[in-house]
């Protein structure tokens, strides 16, 4: 795959960057569908640093090493090995907009989903799925055919079987407007339901849901018509948060965030939203949902000021991370 590259990667890791682009694309990965040439090659940079991968595909490792590889490792190994000089701050991206949709394919193996691997484990982290890995290093071979066919082939019975027991533990989520949704079975699904259900009526002044995304459909839900008449920023960017809402009554425009295993709204990230909403005609709310307390402990020191928090087990408070707005009732 043709792509214009940045920084001074020699000519070997070029190809290898586009020899992954062209397997990920081959294996179903919709990669002509990411937004910019950067995007496409930091995933497969991350690709190919989660498998250890330097100069040949055969040194592709996967689980069955037994080595995972953290979103710093792998920023790591890109900076040294790739000519990189991606920001070690860039964690999440690598984990939210990389990884995401090659752990979803199952080709890389988040060591969480491995019963082995508790969270104190040292070796938590990303690793190639062994059959990937092993399909990886007869590329370029008189076995890639064959083998890329087979690959293919029983990916797709497997997703098919996932496609039946995921819609026999679908989760289903009214919208305030009494539109009926079914999201794919997961925690983060979970809280976005809670998310729609419990803060919605309790905090949302009236508001209804303009975007809600889905692991499966990152586009489920979306009211382009009134998003576009708020002149929200186009709905396809990065910076999208889980859930958008509006309050017309209040002419709020909340942006909310589930965490569940990515980060909440911070400092880097409010300030990018406030920028791609400068042309916004509504009051924009910046809000960071938990499941519980103790998620919220662990990103606490994180989260951005002048935005909200909310609790799905404390439906009925609100952490507010203001000073000026509260402290007027006192006038």
């Amino acid at each position: 795959m043709l792509i214009k590259f940045s920084g001074n990667k020699s000519d070997s890791i070029k190809q290898l960057y586009s020899d992954m682009l062209d397997i990920l694309a081959m294996v179903g990965i919709p990669v002509n569908k990411l937004p910019s040439d950067r995007r496409k090659e930091i995933m497969a940079g991350a690709c190919l640093a989660t498998g250890q991968i330097v100069s040949s595909f055969k040194e592709a490792k996967s689980v069955m090493n037994g080595t995972f590889m953290k979103t710093r490792d792998i920023i790591d190994f890109e900076n040294t090995h790739f000519g990189e000089h991606i920001s070690p701050g860039s964690y999440d991206d690598i984990r939210r907009k990389d990884l995401k949709p090659l752990v979803e394919e199952g080709l890389v193996v988040n060591s969480s989903t491995l019963d082995q691997s508790a969270t104190n484990n040292p070796n938590r982290g990303y690793a190639l799925d062994p059959q990937f890995a092993n399909l990886l290093k007869t590329y370029g071979t008189k076995k890639w055919d064959d083998k890329l066919a087979l690959f293919v082939e029983i990916r797709q019975k497997v997703k098919q079987e996932l496609a039946q027991k995921r819609a026999m533990a679908l989760i289903p989520v009214t919208l305030p407007s009494g539109v009926l949704l079914e999201l794919s079975p997961g925690g983060h699904n979970l809280l976005q339901k809670k998310i729609i259900e419990e803060f919605m009526p309790r905090w949302g002044m009236g508001a209804q849901v303009l975007y809600i995304g889905d692991t499966s459909d990152k586009y489920l839900f979306r009211d382009n018509d009134k998003l576009d008449a708020l002149h929200f920023f186009p709905i396809e960017h990065d910076e999208l948060p889980d859930i958008v809402a509006y309050s017309e009554d209040k002419n709020l425009l909340y942006l909310i965030e589930a965490v569940y295993s990515s980060g909440p709204m911070d400092e880097i990230r409010v300030n990018r939203l406030k920028r791609l909403l400068k042309d916004c005609t509504a009051e924009v709310v910046f809000i960071t949902a938990f499941l519980d307390k103790k998620m919220y402990q662990k990103y606490c020191l994180n989260i951005a000021w002048e935005t909200e928090v909310w609790m799905a087990d404390s439906p009925d408070h609100l952490v507010h991370l203001n000073g000026y707005k509260f402290l007027e009732i006192y006038k």
